[in-house]
């Protein structure tokens, strides 16, 4: 995708507010429970602070995914504290599947998918479903044979313990790594 059809995409995007206002779907007070209880911790903050530019970052979602009312909550509320750092923009997977299929993990179209840009709307790298270790947890799981029912349950479990500081970690790292890349790269 160009830069200017992330551009583009980024103006219909919703903010974190506007996407919560906007909902109807039955688990929105999730969202916002998650998002009221999410807390910033300190070397994410001092991570922000350090960037050497801000960053914007395009969140596909939609507001019935368990693993989008675990992650994007933290971030938003990241993002909150850091206005001139960061700005964050949900799409809807299903309205754009376009740039959806840019980011599969294999044939599924899993989400929240988050793409950072710099702020010249370039994309940085992406991240998502889940974070590394637990997605690696999922997947052997899956492959050992164990059903939905029991798989879901320790999903929670494991992001109510993470309280969203891997999504973050991870996110931050994608932003640390390419400006890194771009400094040695001498671009």
């Amino acid at each position: 995708m160009r830069m200017w059809a992330f551009a583009d995409r980024y103006g219909q995007g919703q903010t974190f507010p506007q996407f919560l206002d906007g909902s109807t779907a039955p688990n929105i007070q999730l969202w916002r429970d998650v998002y009221r209880l999410a807390r910033v911790p300190e070397w994410a903050a001092a991570d922000v602070r350090a960037m050497a530019a801000p960053c914007r970052l395009v969140v596909l979602s939609e507001d019935w995914c368990g693993d989008a009312i675990n992650s994007i909550p933290p971030l938003a509320k990241l993002v909150e504290q850091h206005p001139d750092r960061l700005d964050l923009r949900l799409l809807g997977r299903d309205s754009h599947p376009d740039i959806m299929d840019r980011y599969l993990t294999g044939t599924a179209r899993s989400i929240p998918v988050v793409i950072v840009l710099d702020e010249l709307m370039e994309e940085l790298g992406w991240w998502g479903p889940r974070p590394r270790a637990l997605q690696q947890w999922v997947m052997e799981q899956r492959a050992a044979g164990m059903d939905k029912k029991t798989l879901y349950p320790e999903i929670r479990k494991w992001y109510a313990r993470d309280k969203g500081e891997t999504t973050i970690r991870e996110i931050l790292e994608i932003v640390q790594t390419s400006k890194r890349r771009n400094v040695i790269g001498g671009m």
